[in-house]
């Protein structure tokens, strides 16, 4: 499909009385696909991702969902996955049953950041929200063969300048894909202490040190806890962290 752009330029210079033949010639398309464009009635070019996707304008700019996108690229970078094999790319994030309200938020932002519809497909105790687009490798440009872990995983300056924009959805989109709000306990001298925290387990250490950056950039203290995992434990960082992610549900 040629581009929504060459397209428009073909029909605007149709409707300014150019023939079909000078502007098959002029662009050098086929004399039939210019017809087909000028003559046939102009479909809603919104419905298109094209027309939406904020990589493919010129200059390229950043996603007007900014908070959304935040959200939906912790979601992506924890618990998703970009088919490139496929005809059309589709983004799958995988959400536990348990959690209805997560896979809501996960299919409205990718609703508002691109898709035109969003499909579930239900598994064993889990469900894949999912969304078909071309555009989808345009706003993921870390999707690529292979498990996350197992090759480097950078942001793109635009989306570095998204991320520090909106710290707390990412964060959000992360701890509500691969980590969990928990309660803690010690025993120290008989006595047994509770404690809540959150957890967030990934066998990436650049997706965890992209978490730890935005935890940083909110003022939230947390430390590494294992090889793959960190942790918020801090009172103080437990009850600021509530305020961007809390519970799941």
């Amino acid at each position: 499909m040629h581009p929504l752009a060459v397209r428009s330029h073909a029909r605007e210079l149709f409707a300014q009385g150019s023939s079909v033949r000078t502007i098959a010639l002029a662009l050098n398309i086929p004399y039939q696909t210019v017809a087909n464009w000028c003559h046939r009635k102009v479909a809603d070019e919104r419905r298109f991702t094209e027309a939406r996707c904020p990589r493919c304008l010129q200059p390229p700019s950043t996603p007007g969902a900014g908070e959304q996108y935040a959200y939906l690229l912790g979601s992506y970078l924890g618990d998703g996955h970009l088919v490139l094999r496929a005809k059309v790319p589709v983004l799958r994030v995988y959400c536990a049953d348990a959690y209805p309200a997560i896979m809501d938020a996960v299919g409205g932002a990718m609703l508002a950041v691109l898709a035109n519809s969003v499909q579930r497909i239900s598994g064993k105790n889990c469900t894949t929200v999912q969304s078909y687009s071309k555009h989808w490798p345009c706003l993921f440009p870390q999707a690529g063969p292979g498990r996350k872990h197992e090759r480097p995983i950078v942001l793109e300056p635009w989306q570095e300048e998204v991320v520090a924009a909106h710290p707390g959805a990412f964060v959000r989109g992360l701890f509500h894909s691969d980590g969990c709000r928990t309660t803690n306990r010690v025993t120290k001298a008989g006595r047994v202490y509770e404690y809540p925290r959150y957890l967030l387990a990934n066998e990436s250490a650049d997706i965890l040190a992209l978490c730890g950056a935005a935890l940083d950039r909110l003022g939230i203290a947390w430390r590494p806890n294992r090889r793959n995992s960190l942790s918020v434990a801090r009172r103080d960082a437990v009850a600021h962290l509530d305020l961007h992610v809390g519970p799941k549900s």
